[in-house]
C-alpha cells in the first residue's frame, strides 16, 4: 500500500468523476501531486492486471512463451497486447482505475483517521503524566518553605524529545527553576522550588509510566528552593552526564557494584583503620578540583581535573594507580560514578569496582559527622551546603580557613574563587594576578563572557597524572 501526506479533509473532498478520461491530464486539472501520483499508480496496477487477465492457459496454445487471448484473437508479444488493449478496452481501464483509486482513497481516509486518533491519545498520555493542580492555589508555588531537588534515572528512552517537552511544560507549570538532561539513556535533573511544587513533581516522575522505576527515596533534597538557580533550562543531550563517551560505547548497565551509605561508611572505616599500610584499596573522588577542595572523604584520592569529561583520559594516563586495586568510587549525588566506574570497569585492571549509591548526599543524610569533612559542592548559585562546620580550605591569598566561593570578579572569568572576607575588602577578588589586573584596568561590557581565560587556568595541567 502506498502511503503519503494528505488529510482527512483533502480525502474526503476528492470528487473521483475528475479522472475519468486519461486527456485529463493534457488539460492540467487543478490536482495535487500526490493525488496525481496516485492516480497513475492506481491506473498502472488495472491495466496490468487486466493484460494479466487475458494470459492464455488453453493446452492447444501453451508454448515456452507466453501468449494472450483476447477479443478472439492470439497475441504473441507484449507490445502487440499492451497496444490492443490500450486501443479497444481504454474505457473499459478508465473504470476500473477509477473504481481502484476509490478503494485506495477509503483506505487511506482510513489510516489517516487512526493516525490522528493515535496522535490524540499521545496527548491524552502526555496530559495524564502531570497531576491535577487546580486544587493547590497558585501562589503555593511561589510562596512558602523551599527545596531544591537532584535526581536521576537511567533507562531507555524512546522519545527524548517528547519526555523534554513534558518536563519543561510541567515545571514551568510548578514554577520550577533549574536543570533538567534529557537523553535516550535516561534523565538528569536539579530543580529548585516550593515544598509544594517539588513534592508534586517527585509525585508525577514515580507515577510516570517509565519513570516509576524510582521511588521517593531517590530524590535527594537540600535548603533551597527556586531563587538557587538564575532560569529553567531542559533539553535533549547525548549524554545526561557529560563525559564525553557515547552512551552506546559504554553503557551505564557496567557500573560498579552500588554500596548503601552505611556499607561504603564501613569501607572507609576499614580502610582508615589500616592507615598507610593499605595500599590494595583506593578511595576515589570521581568530581572535579574545585568540589573536593571544599570537601572530601579522608585519604581520598581527587583528581586535579577541572570537568568530568577529563576524567576518561585521568583514568587512561593512570591506570598502573589503580591496577589489582579495590576501587571505592563517590560523588554528589551518584550518577558521574554510574559512568565513570563503567568506564574504569571497561578497562579491566581493577580487583573489585564500587561506588556510593546515592552519592554524598544520601552519605550525609545518615553520617553528617562521618568521614566526609568540610562542604558539599552544589552546581547552583549557593555554590555548597554544609552538614558539618569543618573548613579544609583556605583562602588563597592570606591562608586563613576559608571555604566560600564566589565568582572571580573580572568580568570575563568564569572561575571561582576562595578569598576571605578580609581579603575581599582590600581588593582581592580576582583568581589570579592576571584577571586582578585586568578587573582593574577593564570595566564590564556587553561583549560575550570569555571563559576560561586567565593564568590559573593555563598553568593547570588538563590531565594531570596522579601518584599514590
Amino acid at each position: 500500500m502506498m502511503t503519503g501526506h494528505l488529510s482527512c479533509n483533502e480525502l474526503v473532498n476528492i470528487d473521483v468523476d475528475t479522472f475519468a478520461p486519461p486527456q485529463c491530464f493534457k488539460e492540467k486539472p487543478k490536482l495535487s501531486t500526490a493525488l496525481r501520483k496516485y492516480y497513475l499508480f492506481c491506473k498502472r496496477r488495472t491495466f496490468g492486471t487486466f493484460v494479466a487477465s487475458k494470459r492464455s492457459s488453453s493446452p492447444e496454445t501453451e508454448t515456452s512463451t507466453s501468449v494472450w487471448n483476447c477479443c478472439d484473437q492470439i497475441f504473441k508479444e507484449p507490445s502487440s497486447i499492451h497496444q490492443h488493449v490500450a486501443t479497444i478496452h481504454d474505457t473499459d481501464i478508465r473504470q476500473l482505475t477509477k473504481s481502484t483509486f476509490e478503494v485506495l482513497l477509503s483506505q487511506m481516509e482510513k489510516e489517516s483517521t487512526l493516525q490522528q486518533e493515535s496522535t490524540e491519545k499521545e496527548q491524552v498520555d502526555i496530559s495524564s503524566w502531570t497531576p491535577d493542580t487546580s486544587h493547590v492555589p497558585g501562589d503555593q508555588f511561589r510562596n512558602g518553605p523551599g527545596e531544591v531537588l537532584l535526581y536521576y534515572c537511567y533507562c531507555q528512552l524512546a522519545d527524548p524529545q517528547l519526555i523534554c517537552e513534558w518536563q519543561k511544560a510541567f515545571c514551568e507549570k510548578l514554577q520550577l527553576t533549574g536543570k533538567v538532561r534529557v537523553s535516550t539513556e535516561g534523565i538528569n535533573g536539579t530543580l529548585g522550588g516550593t515544598k509544594v511544587a517539588t513534592g508534586l513533581y517527585i509525585e508525577a516522575m514515580c507515577s510516570h509510566p517509565i519513570f516509576k522505576i524510582m521511588e521517593k527515596a531517590d530524590f535527594k533534597t537540600s535548603s533551597g528552593g527556586a531563587e538557587c538557580f538564575s532560569n529553567l533550562r531542559v533539553g535533549v543531550y547525548k549524554e545526561i552526564v557529560p563525559m564525553g563517551v557515547d552512551p552506546d560505547a559504554l553503557s551505564y548497565r557496567l557500573a560498579g557494584i552500588h554500596l548503601e551509605p552505611d556499607e561504603f561508611h564501613k569501607e572507609v572505616e576499614a580502610l582508615l583503620s589500616k592507615s598507610d599500610s593499605c595500599n590494595d584499596t583506593i578511595l576515589l573522588d570521581c568530581r572535579n578540583f574545585y568540589e573536593s577542595k571544599i570537601g572530601k572523604f579522608s585519604q581520598c584520592l581527587a583528581p586535579n581535573i577541572r570537568k568530568f569529561s577529563y576524567f576518561p583520559n585521568y583514568i587512561d594516563r593512570n591506570l598502573e594507580l589503580f591496577r589489582d586495586k579495590k576501587v571505592l568510587m563517590y560523588c554528589t549525588g551518584g550518577i558521574r560514578c554510574e559512568r565513570g566506574s563503567a568506564y574504569l570497569r571497561s578497562k579491566d585492571v581493577c580487583k573489585e569496582v564500587y561506588q556510593l549509591k546515592g552519592g554524598i548526599h544520601k552519605y550525609l543524610e545518615q553520617f553528617p559527622e562521618g568521614f566526609y569533612r568540610g562542604k558539599l559542592f552544589v552546581f547552583d548559585e549557593r555554590y555548597a551546603i554544609s552538614s558539618n562546620k569543618d573548613i579544609i580550605s583556605e583562602c588563597m591569598y592570606c591562608s586563613s580557613p576559608w571555604d566560600q566561593y564566589q565568582l572571580c570578579s573580572t568580568h570575563f572569568c568564569c572561575q571561582l574563587v576562595l578569598s576571605c572576607s578580609t581579603c575581599r575588602q582590600g581588593g582581592h577578588t580576582a583568581c589570579c594576578p592576571t584577571c586582578q589586573a585586568k578587573g582593574q584596568e577593564d570595566e564590564p561590557s556587553s561583549t560575550p563572557a570569555r571563559k576560561e581565560e586567565c593564568e590559573c587556568t593555563d598553568r593547570r595541567p588538563r590531565i594531570p597524572q596522579d601518584k599514590l
